[in-house]
């Protein structure tokens, strides 16, 4: 049986600090506008609705106690739709999707929602703790670091320089700044308040003036931390480097930010059923672990067993969207696979326009899908690397 993905809708992203758009809204409201908005522009009878599966990687205050559940309610959605809260990192919007789809597939749901949300203004990173960060023999074993000396270890370990990064993280921003100018975001409903005024209808971390050469006069952000012993620690592990260069600064890495993401997902039967037009359907999907010290690479191995699992190759794919936590990341895709750069991330990464978190998976399925629609593509795929050391991938085909 195939899952069909018969709508996909994000909020914008909004700068993840005191001083950005969304830091007013609280994370149930984020995750409430994108499940109204799928029940409205499908005039859909929530009743048929199984499951809302959500993504949350700080799940704690107001995003802890099982958020997809409460969002279901504060949505108005039918008292029968239960909710589920999973975590698998910077990952878990993909990972809700997946999961949806193999409920569909094997033929035990007919209708789902999956996506994600984070606030990470409201709630920081890193909120809820977890032996990954705080437990010292498991840190000692493992040389577990810090994901930005990760990323800067897998830049020195693969020869991406300081220009090499800032270069990547500049054309970022271009390619974002004409898909905003361009429109192309089309599957993005603007974040209203309780009077129906709007609060954002953009994503406002796009820095438009960003150049190579404003990016070179930025700091290394991880250079002092990795002076504090961190680096010393990778470097147990990867002894055949001598140092690391510390190349990711923010304008290179992921922007914080706060979003949603949610897409429909379901059976060919209730798509008649109920009149839905399916948009794309799920291909295959493959999860990995990697090594829990460079961490990041994990999008590399997970593509290569997603493909083999769908019986595809490199050329088989038209259009890539792989995670910019940090520049080197998607280089390495890219180097390491022989994507060519002009069919991945087409109109911009994390770098230029953010990373809620949970959400993150969902925003990059439903642009995936929007581009697939404008430029008439018919298969893409979506990986991340995550914390810990682990990779996943998806792969969509256009309906």
């Amino acid at each position: 049986m195939e899952a069909y993905i018969y709508d996909a809708i994000r909020t914008p992203r909004g700068r993840g600090k005191a001083d950005g758009s969304l830091y007013d809204v609280q994370p149930i409201q984020l995750l409430s506008t994108v499940l109204k908005s799928l029940k409205d522009r499908n005039d859909l009878d929530t009743s048929f609705i199984d499951d809302v599966i959500v993504g949350c990687v700080s799940p704690i205050g107001e995003q802890g106690g099982d958020i997809a559940r409460a969002a279901v309610l504060d949505a108005g959605y039918a008292q029968t739709v239960a909710g589920v809260q999973v975590n698998r990192f910077c990952s878990s919007g993909l990972e809700a999707i997946n999961m949806a789809s193999a409920y569909v597939m094997s033929g035990q749901v007919d209708l789902l929602v999956a996506g994600g949300v984070e606030s990470m203004s409201r709630v920081p990173m890193g909120s809820d703790g977890g032996a990954l960060m705080m437990n010292p023999q498991l840190i000692a074993q493992h040389k577990i670091v810090p994901q930005g000396i990760s990323a800067d270890l897998i830049a020195t370990k693969y020869g991406y320089s300081r220009t090499n990064v800032d270069t990547f993280a500049a054309e970022s921003v271009r390619r974002a700044v004409e898909a905003q100018k361009n429109g192309y975001y089309k599957s993005m409903v603007s974040v209203k308040d309780e009077l129906g005024i709007t609060v954002l209808d953009r994503d406002e971390g796009i820095r438009p003036e960003t150049t190579v050469e404003s990016l070179s006069k930025l700091k290394p952000a991880f250079e002092m931390l990795g002076g504090m012993g961190l680096d010393a620690l990778a470097l147990l592990k990867y002894n055949n480097l001598t140092s690391i260069n510390h190349v990711h600064h923010a304008g290179n890495s992921s922007q914080i930010s706060d979003g949603a993401g949610a897409l429909l997902i379901g059976n060919k039967e209730i798509g008649q059923k109920l009149g839905l037009k399916a948009r794309a359907k799920i291909k295959s999907f493959a999860i990995i672990g990697s090594d829990s010290t460079i961490m990041l690479t994990g999008p590399v191995p997970a593509t290569q067993k997603v493909l083999k699992k769908a019986g595809m190759t490199m050329s088989d794919i038209d259009i890539f969207e792989i995670n910019e936590a940090f520049a080197a990341i998607p280089m390495l895709f890219m180097d390491q696979l022989g994507a060519d750069h002009s069919k991945v991330n087409v109109n911009g990464g994390a770098i230029a326009l953010g990373h809620p978190l949970g959400a993150t998976g969902a925003i990059l399925s439903s642009a995936l899908i929007d581009e697939m629609e404008r430029t008439g593509k018919g298969v893409g795929l979506v990986s991340l690397c995550i914390g810990g050391g682990m990779g996943i991938a998806t792969i969509f085909e256009r309906v």
